[in-house]
């Protein structure tokens, strides 16, 4: 039974309002004493010509005889409910124990495709702090609407394609020794990408020499195909290792390369829709009617760019998945690129252009200057992510924890704790890049969350033997535990915030909230005492039970991993 549905229906019942304006009305007061739901009269003023404390006394009296409501009370224009405590705390567990692994789903959306492309690293390229940022948003919106029923396409639109692969092919004929790149790829492939440009600073003609070996490239010639595939293959590799680390999979690694020949018919479409006008030689499609720069489609040289090949992206997920919501997570700086190919695509009469979403990211920067792959300036995931994972293992054998698997545990938990770093707050706020920040495991933190999951498990297989289904919650009424089963009605509608704002953040908020409440629930609720009576311990049992399952949940909808032990 879902208490505030309940309400709102029995407002909706007597107040003849519309069941949309009451459901936007209601809200939950700014403190637990004032009542769980409140409902504000103003909006009746008008229609019943009463003062809303007029109003709120009515209504009070009209709904105080419910066994789910435990008092309705008039507080100037507002209704104040407050539940039924034992009936609240005992439907809402049983209803989590039924299936704890589906507990805050939905079915909104059976039926209809997202897709999620998100990481999109550039081949030969390090795989950089900076990458974690769209790779830890992205991999937790494609979890979070798989929650919610949708059916989920993670897609890495891999930076495989462009000039910058004929400055790379000219430094490998330069300087590039296949054994030495065998044993360190990515590390040896950007050496030489930075050497390029050091020498192309004082010999400008290497910018020429590189451009030549892109359109042999782009002509299919056998020897630069060849490299190209070369440097992929091994990024991948490479790249893959570091998903492993993240839990990350994609259903698909299609990056610009792939679109290369599907650039001719929408280069075609537009010009029939009599949509490309030129400008300085290029065709471009003029946005000046809604204040937006022109979309380039074909450069003065008649050769394509990003743009190009991002509608075409788009019109080939159209026919592959015929998709809902089309999603691009990518860093705020593209915001403008991306209104620009949307808008173009609406501007073809492509209505499902509708269901194309940006959504951007703030910067990770390091302390003083922002990272540069053409200097050097970077820090490799990797590296972050094993230094983590080190100092976690440090922490654990110091502190003389009893987990069973001290490497698997500072695995989840370091890494943990960056993932957490990256999605505590709203995804627009830049990140300042910092060991210290990052590997700051006191407070709000992953491992804060997972300690709570591990010290809930701990409590459950020191209560082995004691059969807690079916436990009178008649003896788990006080604050603490009412406050705690509260946060855990409401972990539907954070996932169904965080959808609706592609916002990670809101979940990231929720699971420390309720393991904050968790930790004030043992705290003063003694559980496996024995002066606890056994009606009381098995009720308590129930709530530590539900609490890890939801806890764990919310969890890998982050990408965050829980311990048994720590």
């Amino acid at each position: 039974m879902d208490f505030k549905e309940h309400i709102i229906e029995k407002i909706v019942k007597l107040t003849e309002l519309e069941r949309e304006t009451v459901e936007n009305s209601i809200e939950v007061p700014p403190e637990e004493k004032m009542g769980d739901l409140a409902f504000p009269c103003f909006p009746l003023a008008k229609v019943m010509r009463k003062a809303p404390p007029v109003i709120a006394q009515e209504l009070a009296e009209r709904l105080s005889d419910d066994d789910m409501i435990d008092k309705v009370q008039p507080v100037g224009g507002y209704v104040n409910f407050f539940f039924n405590r034992e009936k609240f705390i005992s439907e809402t567990v049983k209803e989590i124990e039924k299936a704890p692994e589906k507990w805050g789903m939905s079915n909104e959306g059976e039926g209809k495709t997202v897709l999620c492309e998100y990481s999109s690293p550039n081949i030969a390229k390090p795989f950089h702090i900076g990458h974690l940022f769209s790779t830890a948003v992205g991999n937790s919106l494609a979890r979070i609407y798989k929650h919610l029923g949708y059916k989920v396409h993670s897609l890495n639109h891999l930076g495989d394609w462009g000039t910058q692969f004929g400055k790379l092919i000219s430094a490998y004929k330069r300087w590039g020794d296949r054994e030495v790149i065998e044993k360190d790829p990515i590390n040896e492939l950007l050496k030489i990408y930075v050497k390029f440009h050091d020498e192309a600073e004082t010999h400008p003609e290497l910018e020429d020499e590189a451009r030549g070996y892109f359109k042999k490239l782009e002509d299919g010639d056998e020897e630069t195909t060849a490299l190209w595939k070369y440097f992929r293959d091994i990024s991948l590799v490479e790249f893959k290792r570091v998903y492993d680390m993240l839990g990350v999979e994609f259903d698909s690694y299609n990056g610009e390369a792939f679109y290369s020949d599907k650039m001719d018919e929408v280069v075609n479409i537009l010009r029939d829709k009599g949509l490309l006008t030129e400008s300085d030689g290029a065709q471009v499609v003029d946005l000046c009617e809604l204040n937006i720069p022109p979309c380039i489609i074909l450069k003065s040289d008649g050769a394509t760019i990003y743009a190009t090949r991002d509608i075409a992206a788009a019109l080939y997920r159209h026919r592959t998945y015929d998709f809902y919501k089309n999603i691009y997570v990518v860093g705020i700086p593209q915001a403008l690129h991306f209104k620009q190919i949307f808008t173009v695509m609406k501007k073809a009469g492509w209505e499902w252009a509708d269901g194309c979403e940006h959504v951007g990211f703030g910067l990770v920067k390091l302390p003083g200057k922002n990272m540069s792959t053409r200097h050097g300036d970077v820090v490799f995931l990797e590296d972050v992510l094993n230094e983590s994972i080190e100092k976690t293992k440090e922490i654990i054998i110091s502190n003389g924890s009893a987990v069973d698997d001290a490497d698997d545990a500072a695995k989840k938990i370091g890494i943990g704790a960056i993932l957490y770093t990256f999605l505590k707050n709203g995804r627009e706020k830049d990140i300042v890049f910092s060991w210290e920040s990052m590997l700051d495991f006191d407070g709000e933190s992953a491992p804060y969350c997972q300690y709570g999951y591990a010290r809930g498990r701990s409590i459950l297989r020191r209560a082995e033997g004691i059969d807690f289904k079916n436990a009178d919650f008649s003896k788990t009424v006080s604050d603490e535990e009412y406050s705690l089963v509260k946060q855990l009605s409401g972990f539907a509608d954070a996932v169904k915030t965080a959808a609706d704002k592609n916002e990670p953040f809101y979940i990231n908020r929720y699971v420390t909230n309720l393991t904050k409440a968790f930790n004030k629930f043992y705290n003063t609720n003694p559980i496996l005492k024995d002066d606890v009576d056994e009606e009381t311990k098995k009720a308590r049992l129930a709530l530590v039970s539900v609490t890890t399952e939801v806890i764990k949940s919310a969890l890998y909808l982050l990408g965050i991993e829980t311990v048994e032990s720590m």
